[in-house]
């Protein structure tokens, strides 16, 4: 998988499309990953005990990695990514600028 925890994204595809994010967990088996204030959705929680009322709280829901692009802080736009071994040490680079992520 290209795409990693903390590194930042762009929405390609989809309701925020645009938008750019950080990236909280990743889902590998499923091809998904949770970004940082997008995708969100509301979800109503019953009271648990008495006297406590019921609340609607937004949450963040994974969304498929076919939707997102790594964003480069040189191009300042979503990239493809590659790989190169340096030193033996694998790096990813942007493919369109070069420069390393």
């Amino acid at each position: 998988m290209k795409i990693k925890k903390n590194d930042t994204v762009k929405i390609i595809k989809g309701k925020d499309r645009g938008k750019i994010g950080k990236v909280i967990a990743v889902y590998p088996k499923k091809g998904k990953l949770s970004v940082e204030g997008v995708n969100m959705f509301k979800k109503h929680i019953r009271p648990r005990r008495q006297g406590e009322k019921g609340e609607i709280v937004e949450v963040v829901r994974p969304i498929s990695i076919s939707n997102i692009a790594l964003f480069c802080p040189n191009c300042h736009q979503g990239v493809r990514v590659g790989f190169v071994i340096e030193n033996g040490i694998k790096k990813r680079y942007c493919k369109k600028c070069k420069a390393f992520i």
